[in-house]
C-alpha cells in the first residue's frame, strides 16, 4: 500500500486499534482516542499501517519521515527489477534453407540482448495435416544455435497452439 493511501490521525475512524510505538514496541489494542493521545503527546502522527487487519494496526511515527522512506523503498525496488522481453520470430514449415540461417541469426541477437525468443511456425491449409514438418524446422534451429555455441535454455518445447507450433528459448547469461 502506497504511504498517500494511508490514514493518519483523525481520520482513523475505528474504535480501537492495536498500536505499535515510536520505537516498534507493540503495545496492545486500545481505543482510537488513547492511541491518538499518546501520539500527540510526542509530538507525531498516529498512521494505520495495515487497515485491513482486526483491528486495524496503527504506528506512532512522524508521517513526512515515514512516507519518504516508503517511497525511498519503492524506489530502490523498482531498481531491482527487470523487465523480460519476449521477441517472435515466424515461419512456415516449407521456409528455405537461406531463410531459415537468416532467422536464426535473429534469434542469436535477441538471445545475446538477454532477451527471451518465441520461435512460432505458422501451418495454413493443408501444412496442418503434417505437423512433423513444423517439429522438424524447430528442432533445426534448436541444432543450428547449438552448433553456433549459443548458450540458450529451452523453457518450453514444441507444442501446437491452434494453428501454431512454437518453443520458447532464454538466454543463458543475461544482460
Amino acid at each position: 500500500m502506497a504511504a498517500k493511501d494511508l490514514r493518519t490521525n483523525r481520520q482513523i475512524r475505528v474504535p480501537e486499534v492495536r498500536l505499535i510505538d515510536s520505537e516498534g514496541v507493540q503495545r496492545g489494542v486500545l481505543p482510537t482516542s488513547e492511541a491518538l493521545r499518546r501520539a500527540e503527546e510526542q509530538g507525531l502522527d498516529l498512521v494505520e499501517i495495515a487497515p485491513n487487519s482486526v483491528p486495524p494496526v496503527c504506528r506512532i511515527v512522524d508521517y513526512g519521515k515515514f512516507r519518504y522512506e516508503q517511497e525511498k523503498r519503492s524506489r530502490e525496488s523498482k531498481k531491482k527489477q527487470t523487465v523480460v522481453r519476449l521477441k517472435e520470430v515466424r515461419m512456415q514449415p516449407k521456409i528455405d534453407k537461406h531463410d531459415l540461417d537468416f532467422k536464426t541469426k535473429h534469434i542469436r541477437g535477441f538471445l545475446d540482448e538477454g532477451a527471451k525468443v518465441k520461435v512460432t511456425i505458422r501451418f495454413r491449409g493443408r501444412e496442418l495435416a503434417h505437423p512433423e514438418l513444423g517439429k522438424e524446422v524447430l528442432d533445426t534451429i534448436v541444432n543450428l544455435l547449438t552448433e553456433q555455441e549459443v548458450a540458450f535454455n529451452l523453457d518450453k518445447p514444441a507444442s501446437m497452439e491452434g494453428k501454431m507450433m512454437s518453443i520458447i528459448l532464454s538466454s543463458k547469461n543475461k544482460k
